[in-house]
């Protein structure tokens, strides 16, 4: 074996391998190195001699970030018809420590071409001739993608003493049960269009990176393409295609086999970095590869698609970062309490189940004592666990606000499943997206629920929650209805143990984030969390069985049963809090007899306009609230004390957390009144159990600092406390990013600690604007130029380049315009006399984009989208 590095040259029009002597095919192929492509350094190429087993001695052209490797070598392996210029990011970023080593397969890219096709088998062994030329001796963590998933695989079963991880992206290893293989893949597998598609054309080659949105840069499209320049230079692109064993006759079946049975027994780390826009290896592919490699962490990368090395950029971070955690002890957790251990999420709900009053109260609707609730959730969830569903399965849950949705939700606890819960407000194309991405396996749903099931293709058996006729339930693929399921369980003797026997550090829930600040994100509770959250707000408001809530946000209608207080949700849209009026939050309340309130700001602003249209009812009914809850954004005393004027025994309190951990802190309207105004809103301290800290944010917008508890420091907050998510679900890096302080989540909010101890919080980190005079935090600007007379909103941004940006303040007059434009002379000097900093812009807007979920969280990044836009010149 003989290595010789490349000569940094421009690449040559790809020439016929030589005939004759291994060193002249070698010679010709230097020719052709690669050399001025985009991202790629000339220095990196190898032609390495290798003799295999045959006999044949063959050149093939290696990436090598170089260098003796201390800690291991990352092995990466392309498919087809890519070269292992699809790695040159990871080769660039070579850790410390790491060797990176990508070759181009024989017949592919810049090494040799071959006088006969090889099987599956033949490049397995192929690669392990590479590496043992290559003096590759272990730790080894192999990368690969497509059909090089499969090869590396192999690989790795054969140097089993060497693999140390594996890293997988888009790729397959196996066909589903009853599935054809990907229709892509078996048009050009056929004899018709394999020789015309793949090899006299270069269609095939340029259809792979034409798969990529948005579109890959031309140099970088024609850099795949240049060894691939002529029919004889494609030859092995058509033959990898026509290795792809689709049945058992096929002459690389029993490798293939061997691979994908062999690896449910490889028990190293894995990672899975998957593009979930994928048109070859759709999502049963990637259940598939996770259920034979069920100890692999998963990252889903939004809106990337099959050349995901290419659509997702940053995947090379996470490689690095996944083989820096190899040998790092997993992240310690805080402290967290024991609960008792027979209790379960159920167990509030079966100390009432001999109780007639009421427990869930539909306003219009039905009424559901705690007797008749505790009986349906015990039948429903026998009769679902003889329906087929095994404890850890996922339910997402497609169902309004509703007596069904509190028994549906409490079923699945009690046989044992996970439940999954998205938002309507993320619209069919986030909703699809996210609840796709949890792998569900069961639906329940409303008529409506499961027709847009059906719409976003979701699999798994479905349920619907009230009855349907003959028709729909064949058109919905309805296999039971919540009624027939509790018919089931009734007829079943007993539910089985198999939802107290699952530990409670099991899942019990996946709930997805507002998409308010990007993609929806699923976050993962185990049962200990929510057992610890739904402890926490007991404490914390001092609940008993005496309490009855009435909740304007949805989801928290859903604590009630746990908690073991009634529960009346007001007659609006759901997906608009902003519909919920006095009269209907009195018509709750009445109908409840309710102790506590919840409402989201915008649902209490509505609520506080319409006060003139309560009744004497009403306000008698409303009048017996001893508490009121307002959280999911700032929410300003005026708002507070507004509603007080209807509520008027009632204590107004504000919890700060998020989805991924709440609450976090408290504050009283009293508190908030003595703390007076600052940069930020102050939403409390840290309630028993919780640990707030900073980490400093750098002038470039990012929070790097060490977790500081001193006073006046700005930072990302970090959170410790028992009722913490689990983790993100699907989302290796997210994760990764957020907890890479051991024990403690990073909020991406941003905030700082006064010296009382009180935490103010002043926006989101990635809202900062950072301008050449330091960062500067949205928040406090902000109210500051809300309490101008003549301003209703107000969104502080920066525009320009990260370390000098200007600041551009977009305010909402109360006589609002027809549209995004100059804000008028005297409000633009009137708003930069308030804002306390230098204001290069002041723009009106009709409105502020906000969320869904809450109609409060400002969209500042879309904002800043909109002000960059006109201030460019564009309408």
């Amino acid at each position: 074996m003989t290595a010789t590095p490349a000569p940094p040259a421009s690449p040559a029009p790809p020439t016929t391998p030589a005939a004759g002597s291994p060193g002249l095919r070698a010679a010709a192929l230097r020719r052709d190195l690669p050399g001025d492509l985009p991202g790629l350094d000339p220095a990196w190429s190898r032609l390495v001699e290798v003799t295999d087993r045959d006999g044949r001695s063959n050149a093939w052209h290696v990436l090598d970030s170089g260098g003796e490797p201390t800690t291991g070598t990352l092995l990466c392996v392309h498919g087809n018809p890519t070269w292992s210029y699809l790695w040159r990011r990871l080769v660039a970023a070579a850790p410390p420590g790491w060797r990176v080593v990508a070759p181009d397969q024989l017949g592919m890219g810049f090494s040799d071409r071959l006088g006969a096709p090889r099987t599956l088998a033949q490049r397995v062994a192929d690669l392990g001739d590479l590496t043992d030329a290559l003096g590759v001796t272990g730790p080894v963590v192999t990368v690969a993608h497509d059909w090089g998933g499969v090869i590396s695989l192999g690989w790795g079963l054969d140097h089993r003493d060497q693999l140390r991880g594996v890293v997988l992206t888009n790729t397959a290893v196996a066909q589903p049960p009853d599935d054809l293989g990907p229709a892509l893949i078996r048009l050009a597998h056929s004899r018709v269009w394999r020789t015309p598609v793949c090899v006299r054309t270069p269609t095939f080659v340029r259809a792979a990176t034409a798969l990529s949105w948005p579109p890959l840069p031309g140099a970088v499209r024609d850099a795949y393409a240049a060894p691939y320049a002529g029919a004889d230079r494609r030859a092995a692109v058509g033959d990898f295609v026509a290795d792809i064993p689709f049945t058992p006759e096929h002459p690389s079946w029993p490798e293939l086999v061997r691979v994908n049975e062999g690896i449910r027994a490889l028990d190293v780390p894995a990672l899975l970095l998957w593009g979930p826009n994928d048109p070859v290896f759709a999502e049963r592919y990637l259940a598939e590869l996770r259920r034979r490699l069920p100890q692999a962490r998963l990252h889903r990368f939004s809106g990337a698609s099959h050349l995901l090395p290419e659509d997702a950029p940053q995947y090379a971070d996470a490689v690095v970062r996944f083989v820096a955690g190899l040998d790092t002890p997993a992240a310690g957790q805080a402290a967290a309490p024991q609960p008792d251990p027979g209790r379960r999420l159920w167990s509030a709900l079966a100390e009432r189940a001999g109780d007639d009053d009421a427990a869930v109260v539909e306003v219009a609707g039905r009424t559901v004592s705690w007797s008749l609730l505790a009986r349906r959730v015990e039948e429903i969830g026998r009769g679902l666990a003889v329906a087929g569903l095994r404890a850890g399965d996922r339910v997402a849950l497609l169902v309004p606000p509703s007596v069904d949705l509190t028994a549906a939700v409490y079923a699945v606890w009690r046989a044992g499943g996970v439940i999954v819960v998205a938002d309507q407000g993320l619209g069919l194309a986030g909703m699809r997206r996210a609840l796709r991405s949890a792998s569900v396996q069961h639906v329940i749903g409303s008529a409506e629920g499961l027709a847009a099931a059906r719409l976003m293709m979701l699999p798994g058996t479905r349920f619907s929650a009230g009855p349907l006729g003959p028709a729909a339930r064949r058109a919905l693929g309805v296999r039971y209805s919540l009624v027939e399921l509790a018919r089931l369980g009734r007829q079943a003797r007993t539910l089985g143990d198999q939802a107290h026997r699952r530990p409670v550090d099991a899942e019990c829930a996946v709930l997805f984030t507002s998409g308010a600040t990007g993609p929806a994100k699923g976050v993962v509770y185990t049962q200990r969390q929510a057992l610890a959250q739904m402890e926490l707000v007991r404490r914390t408001y001092a609940l008993t069985p005496e309490d009855r809530l009435v909740a304007a946000f949805a989801p928290f209608a859903l604590f009630g049963p746990g908690l073991g207080i009634g529960c009346a949700t007001p007659a609006i849209d759901v997906t608009k809090p902003g519909t919920l009026t006095a009269a209907a939050l009195g018509d709750a309340a009445a109908a409840i007899a309710a102790t506590v309130v919840f409402a989201s700001p915008a649902a209490l602003r509505r609520v506080t306009a319409t006060a003139g249209e309560a009744t004497g009812a009403h306000r008698a009914a409303l009048g017996r609230v001893r508490l009121l809850m307002s959280a999911g954004a700032p929410v300003p005393a005026s708002l507070l004390r507004a509603a007080g004027a209807l509520m008027p025994a009632a204590e107004a309190h504000t919890p700060y957390g998020m989805t991924e951990c709440l609450p976090v802190t408290d504050v009283s309207l009293a508190e908030v009144e003595a703390a007076g105004t600052g940069d930020g809103v102050c939403v409390g301290r840290p309630l028993p159990g919780v640990d707030v800290r900073l980490s400093a944010v750098s002038p470039d917008g990012t929070a790097d600092g060490p977790l500081t508890d001193a006073p006046g420091v700005t930072g990302e907050i970090c959170v410790r406390a028992a009722h913490v998510k689990d983790h993100y679900d699907a989302l290796w890096v997210t994760e990764q990013q957020s907890s890479r302080d051991a024990g403690w989540h990073r909020t991406g909010d941003v905030g700082h600690l006064d010296e009382g101890g009180r935490l103010w919080v002043q926006g989101r980190l990635p809202h900062v604007v950072t301008t050449a005079a330091g960062v500067l935090t949205p928040v406090g600007v902000e109210q500051r130029v809300e309490r101008l007379d003549g301003v209703t909103a107000a969104a502080v941004v920066g525009v320009g380049p990260v370390g000098t940006q200007a600041v551009v303040v977009v305010v909402v007059p109360v006589r609002a315009p027809r549209g995004l434009g100059v804000a008028d002379p005297d409000l633009a000097a009137a708003v930069r006399a308030a804002a306390g900093t230098e204001v290069a812009a002041v723009l009106a807007a009709p409105r502020l984009p906000v969320d869904i979920r809450h109609a409060s969280k400002v969209d500042r990044a879309r904002v800043a989208r909109d002000a960059t836009a006109l201030l460019a010149g564009s309408r």
